[in-house]
């Protein structure tokens, strides 16, 4: 099990660059029970949607509104490690906004646009862009195999407009370009089990997988109390999120594993 203690340093982090990166978020055991759990779930496969690019290849993913109990995905989502940090980041109580597995398969896997990710929650009510994701690597992720890419202090330039881009919701290619001469580029490569937190502000993107290794990352998204949406969506509103302790993410995973077998 692993704990989190975010340090004044990494708060100014997020609030100057738009993310931060956390090593070994979830431990080798815990790593390795969502690998082994996710990669034999037929509910994914089944429930899997896919985005073209609008670069020839699609990006195939699961997004989940619900949290069970009985899943190590929803254990995760509790996990006091990524709830309390995410408030810490975000300055307010924070609750579940959806959550999801990106499943970025060898040599076929697509590319995801330039986006916020309040670029298209905005739409669904929320004032304010006070939100931010939790992405966990389940494989690990290189420049090779289509990690993510942010671009440094984009959180500060405000929304931009989106629109299509493919099957997927991509922010305003001009903006986009004139924002790239200006800031920073970073592809942030991760090991299996270490994350990065960023503001819903924040551009990001990956580039499709033509490697021969797959990159699974799964994704937690939590919006804050004051934000609740002021209309319906396909998101949930406001409702408490209780924090777990964090040894309840291998509990869990243990007896989902053990009921798969």
């Amino acid at each position: 099990m692993t704990t989190l203690t975010l340090t004044s340093e990494q708060l100014t982090r997020f609030h100057e660059d738009g993310y931060i990166v956390v090593s070994s978020l979830l431990d080798a055991d815990e790593i390795e029970l969502l690998r082994n759990i996710a990669k034999a779930d037929h509910a994914l496969e089944r429930d899997a949607g896919s985005r073209a690019d609008g670069e020839g290849g699609a990006v195939k993913l699961v997004v989940r509104n619900d949290l069970p109990d009985d899943t190590i995905y929803g254990a995760i989502v509790r996990s006091r490690r990524i709830v309390v940090a995410m408030e810490q980041l975000l300055g307010d109580e924070v609750y579940h906004y959806h959550h999801k597995m990106i499943l970025k398969e060898a040599r076929v896997g697509g590319a995801w646009a330039w986006h916020q990710d309040y670029g298209y929650w905005y739409s669904n009510g929320c004032l304010f862009p006070d939100m931010g994701s939790c992405m966990i690597a389940v494989d690990r992720a290189t420049k090779e195999n289509g990690c993510l890419q942010v671009l440094k202090r984009s959180h500060l330039l405000g929304r931009m407009d989106h629109g299509k881009v493919g099957d997927q919701t991509g922010a305003d290619p001009e903006r986009v370009a004139a924002a790239r001469e200006r800031l920073e580029l970073v592809y942030c490569e991760l090991e299996p089990g270490a994350a990065i937190f960023f503001h819903a502000n924040t551009l990001h993107r990956s580039d499709q997988n033509k490697s021969e290794h797959p990159r699974w990352a799964f994704i937690a998204c939590y919006n804050t109390k004051h934000n609740d949406p002021y209309k319906d969506s396909k998101h949930p509103r406001y409702s408490p999120l209780e924090a777990w302790e964090d040894a309840r993410v291998a509990e869990v995973g243990r007896q989902q594993w053990e009921g798969m077998q």
